[in-house]
């Protein structure tokens, strides 16, 4: 990988504690942004920053596409999606969203699912987005809002914050803002635009469930957890464990958590 294309990139490498960590709820997600931005029969769709395939291969439960191209940085992710795929249409390659290796117009739709606010340009990966897709083709991307709609995250990361007071809690990446999203494709003159909320719930087993992802160390929540001393592992841990059962026998617990979406269209 190539740093710094992605914010922590370093973070994200291992392919099966990604799908424990977010490629479970990426799946939720996949449908409700395939179905707000729109997908046709016959189709040219690019998935930039597809992760280990969430959204690339919900794409044929919708339309009978007639190819569709994912890319992400992480080799590692783009080995486990190749080795799940069994569709000749599908293909995958590893790449920077700031220079996406197709020619102009490749594409009739791209989407983007959870990565541009790990992107430090995601303006330009963006500018490439609307590069490759044909005149009058659709982008579509989501990401988190990490700072209002996502519990399982704050939970963690306001604990933390009140142990160290130090802390820089990441919960203002790029496009994050309500309306951010929606002005920058207005910016890149896209037309027809409109940004909306998507909503889904993880659905935790018991506290082991939710912790495991962090004490794995993938991502930036679990970077943070594994890099504390032992001892103040244990304290974060325990005062997290209180906040997930809440005063109630440990089990299953339901959270929400809200992802912005942003569509447009490119002119014609």
């Amino acid at each position: 990988m190539n740093e710094p294309a992605m914010l922590g990139t370093s973070s994200f490498q291992n392919a099966d504690r990604y799908e424990q960590l977010m490629g479970r709820w990426s799946r939720r997600l996949a449908p409700s942004l395939i179905r707000f931005g729109g997908l046709g029969d016959g189709d040219r769709v690019l998935d930039m920053g597809c992760g280990t395939g969430s959204l690339i291969f919900a794409l044929p439960d919708f339309a009978n596409v007639a190819s569709a191209t994912g890319i992400d940085l992480t080799d590692a992710y783009v080995a486990a999606a190749r080795a799940r795929n069994t569709d000749p249409r599908l293909s995958f390659d590893v790449g920077d969203a700031r220079a996406l290796p197709y020619a102009d117009s490749s594409f009739d739709r791209a989407f983007s699912l959870l990565v541009l606010h790990f992107i430090p340009d995601a303006r330009k990966a963006v500018e490439e987005m609307r590069r490759v897709v044909r005149p009058g083709g659709t982008i579509a991307a989501a990401v988190w809002d990490s700072y209002g709609g996502q519990p399982f995250a704050r939970i963690l990361w306001d604990i933390a914050g009140v142990l160290d007071p130090a802390l820089e809690r990441p919960l203002f990446r790029p496009l994050t803002g309500p309306g951010e999203m929606e002005k920058l494709w207005l910016d890149l003159g896209l037309r027809d635009v409109e940004q909306v909320s998507l909503l889904i719930h993880m659905e935790f087993q018991s506290f082991e469930d939710y912790w495991a992802p962090f004490a794995s160390g993938e991502g930036p929540h679990g970077q943070y957890v594994v890099k504390l001393p032992e001892e103040k592992r244990d304290i974060l841990r325990e005062h997290v464990r209180r906040a997930y059962v809440a005063n109630r026998p440990d089990g299953p617990r339901s959270m929400v958590s809200v992802a912005w979406a942003c569509r447009g269209r490119v002119p014609e």
